[in-house]
């Protein structure tokens, strides 16, 4: 009998009606003879509104309060699943993060797992359980409870998917595995059949959703095949694994949510070491102009930052007067093994964009990436035009 991990996310178990299918979904598969591990995000928004009411309190809430707070979301849906289930006949239980033995680094809001010790869910399976598990938070070693950052609940899936030594990884949502594009933004979009650990990757952290940068990075490291399903529909879905998707430009992604700033070069190690000890990721930085007069532009994506009007703030008291926000912009990437193959692709990617009337501020490129940092007023009508670059997989 093998151990499979599916992982459902917030719209998935929006309500209670969604809830129930879920359920349906599970037992379907545990009669199947699989033994059955489930990781749930927050119900719908409700995350967001609990931020909502942290912000109502404070500008910058103290971190260790809003992982408190945050983590109630995931525990409300893992004990609705619990009590569908029982419904249904089945067997099951709920635990939070840290009674599933998930051992965290000791940063708030955008902790790391550094352990999985799955003492109690392995003890619950063998009595023939299925074990439902809050998504998104674990404990720190100083039993304090963390939260893993936006969209962490891939990662606990993933993570427990490594240490039960699991069959699959099922990640659920709203959408049938991942596209060449937001299909709602490019109608004509290409669903993905796979894609390789580093491109699913770059679109995680290039702003895709379908899954977390840091999930897919355990993946890669444990070697967890990946399956992107739709939570409530049939369908192939996406295998993220090992060098699977040939295509030389597989899809494009676009991040709105933003801070970016203008700053001189010798500002940059103060506003590196603010980020770092706020635990703020920097998304990238670019260099502007030589010797005297040169500067940096620097990226900071703020889904996990809860106080951002505070670090626009902080950052500015790094070198008063010299670092300016920049308000507005965005970035629009492409993603894929052959993009720094493709000698021509930057110019085609500028071209594009002057066709289109966009004005680019900045250029990040990498070995699977090329990036445009653009008004963010004009994201969609990039990503439209960049995405007719992208090439249908071999």
């Amino acid at each position: 009998m093998g151990t499979i991990v599916q992982k459902y996310g917030g719209s998935s178990v929006a309500d209670v009606a969604h809830i129930r299918k879920v359920a349906e979904r599970v037992r379907a598969r545990r009669a199947e003879g699989n033994r059955l591990v489930v990781v749930v995000s927050a119900m719908g928004d409700s995350t967001d509104r609990l931020l909502a009411l942290a912000r109502e309190m404070s500008a910058d809430p103290p971190r260790r309060e809003l992982d408190m707070l945050l983590t109630c979301g995931e525990r409300i849906a893992m004990a609705l699943l619990s009590m569908a289930l029982h419904e249904l006949g089945v067997p099951a239980i709920s635990f939070t993060g840290s009674q599933s033995g998930i051992i965290t680094d000791e940063s708030h809001a955008r902790a790391r797992i550094v352990e999985v010790r799955p003492v109690r869910i392995l003890e619950e399976l063998d009595r023939g359980k299925v074990v439902i598990v809050a998504g998104y938070q674990g404990v720190s070693r100083a039993r304090e409870v963390t939260t893993l950052g936006r969209g962490g609940s891939d990662t606990t899936a993933v993570a427990l998917a490594a240490a039960l030594a699991a069959e699959a990884c099922e990640i659920y949502s709203d959408v049938d595995g991942v596209y060449s594009a937001d299909p709602r933004v490019v109608p004509e979009a290409r669903q993905l059949s796979s894609l390789g650990y580093e491109e699913m990757q770059q679109l995680a952290s290039a702003g895709a959703r379908v899954l977390n940068a840091q999930a897919v990075e355990w993946a890669r490291a444990n070697g967890i095949v990946l399956q992107a399903l739709h939570a409530h529909a049939g369908g192939r879905g996406t295998r993220i694994e090992a060098a699977a998707g040939r295509a030389p430009v597989a899809a494009v992604a676009s991040e709105a949510n933003l801070l970016v700033v203008s700053a001189p070069r010798a500002a940059l190690p103060s506003l590196l070491a603010l980020l770092d000890r706020r635990r703020v990721r920097t998304r990238f930085v670019l260099s502007q102009g030589r010797g005297d007069d040169s500067g940096v532009l620097l990226a900071v994506p703020l889904d996990d930052v809860h106080g951002p009007e505070v670090l626009r703030a902080e950052m500015a008291g790094c070198h008063p007067g010299a670092v300016q926000a920049l308000p507005g912009l965005g970035t629009v990437t492409v993603v894929g093994p052959g993009v720094s193959g493709e000698p021509r692709l930057l110019e085609e990617m500028l071209a594009a964009a002057a066709a289109a009337g966009v004005a680019v501020h900045g250029i990040h490129t990498g070995p699977l990436h090329a990036t445009l940092l653009v008004p963010g007023a004009q994201l969609e009508v990039l990503t439209r035009a960049l995405h007719r670059l992208t090439r249908p997989e071999a």
